[in-house]
């Protein structure tokens, strides 16, 4: 997707991992469907300026337009939790989608979408991207960080401590215990410290402890052998444990800014920080008792690019993660911000541990040094449109 021309240098921005609200984290399984929708006029959504007045260019409505039609075949079975919208509402555009000609992608968004503004519409978007990191499928001395699969003993159940009466919403992921019974799964240290060592259970191993860390809070990446081998690993899986964001600890540890003996507030500076300060590092991750388990991505399982929670690859520069809550899946997303990179027409294909509330998105830069850096200097405010079908647009108040 083209955007605004924009310069080869970013600011020292926040990065998406400077506060636990400024992280994609990993993704979220899809939400079930058994939440009750919410109304429109609870989200307080709001028709918008019409799609052609936003001034978009066609290459940009036409990746936006690949985008959406891949998203089809899976919006099409699954309840919107937003509540904004209905399964029938998507069938005229999806139907449209795949046949409607690239030349044209600005007039399909015309034809069957509306903009609409939810709440006052001001945006917040960080990004993310796929690393690429050193790695092995044989342990050696250079390459001793295990990258595990989803362990048999993970689960979704109420552990009989929980009583009944307080069993509310979906249940947590637990360990099953050999008596049945089921408590909290291994955090990061019992995992670091072996606690799934001898069950067979890594797929690969990393070279770099640091480097694997910033890859699990992507939730997804790349491995590069000796050999020069490529092994692709999607999210599989994570341990239950909330998210900590390291970059926040920093922060209020008076480790980040531009005094002496401080770090750069950027992704960049926080690894600086975990590699001169090994120890205190390795601590300081161990903060953060999320763990992401991974699968190996090959043949009819490996996508073009990272498997977003939708189910479809994100790609670059056309995915954004949302809300869903407050954001369809599959809907088109204009933003305009103060990063004029990031302007333009997205598509809603994934969500994140951090990624909450309306008009809070996660942009997608694909993969590579120059993803890398943007990704990790992406902090951009302004304004954010949703685009709904018509149909379900017209049922909004008046």
């Amino acid at each position: 997707m083209l955007r605004r021309a924009f310069p080869l240098r970013y600011p020292a921005a926040l990065t998406l991992l400077l506060l636990a609200a400024c992280a994609r984290l990993v993704p979220e399984s899809p939400a079930p469907v058994g939440p009750v929708p919410v109304s429109a006029s609870v989200l307080g959504a709001v028709t918008g300026p019409a799609a052609l007045a936003l001034g978009f260019d066609n290459s940009d409505a036409a990746s936006a337009l690949s985008a959406f039609a891949a998203s089809c075949p899976v919006i099409m079975q699954r309840e919107d939790v937003s509540g904004l919208t209905r399964l029938a509402d998507w069938r005229a555009p999806c139907a449209a989608a795949g046949n409607w000609p690239q030349a044209h992608a600005i007039q399909f968004f015309d034809r069957f979408f509306t903009p609409v503004r939810v709440g006052d519409g001001a945006a917040f978007a960080t990004g993310y991207f796929e690393p690429e990191i050193l790695g092995s499928r044989t342990r050696g001395p250079d390459y001793n960080v295990p990258v595990y699969g989803l362990p048999d003993d993970l689960t979704r159940a109420w552990p009989a401590s929980v009583p009944v009466a307080q069993r509310e919403g979906r249940a947590p992921l637990v360990r099953r215990y050999a008596d049945g019974d089921h408590g909290p799964y291994f955090d990061r240290t019992q995992i670091e410290d072996g606690a799934l060592a001898g069950r067979g259970l890594e797929i690969a191993w990393a070279a770099d402890p640091v480097e694997f860390f910033f890859l699990q809070i992507q939730g997804s990446g790349r491995l590069r052998t000796p050999e020069g081998e490529i092994i692709r690993i999607g999210y599989a899986g994570q341990n239950g444990h909330a998210y900590t964001g390291i970059g926040g600890l920093m922060r209020q540890r008076g480790l980040l800014g531009e005094g002496p003996g401080q770090y750069a507030g950027s992704m960049q500076g926080i690894m600086q920080y975990l590699r001169e300060q090994p120890e205190a590092g390795r601590a300081l991750m161990r903060e953060n008792k999320s763990w992401v388990f991974f699968k190996e991505l090959t043949g009819a399982n490996a996508p073009d690019g990272p498997l977003g929670s939708l189910g479809v690859a994100v790609t670059r520069e056309n995915s954004v993660a949302v809300d869903p809550r407050f954001v369809p899946y599959g809907a088109p997303v204009w933003l305009d911000l103060d990063r004029n990179e990031a302007d333009g027409l997205w598509v809603a294909q994934d969500t994140g541990g951090a990624i909450k509330g309306a008009n809070r998105f996660d942009t997608f830069w694909g993969a590579g040094e120059e993803a890398r850096r943007i990704a990790g200097g992406m902090s951009g405010r302004g304004q954010a449109l949703i685009f709904l079908p018509k149909d379900a647009a017209a049922r909004l108040p008046r």
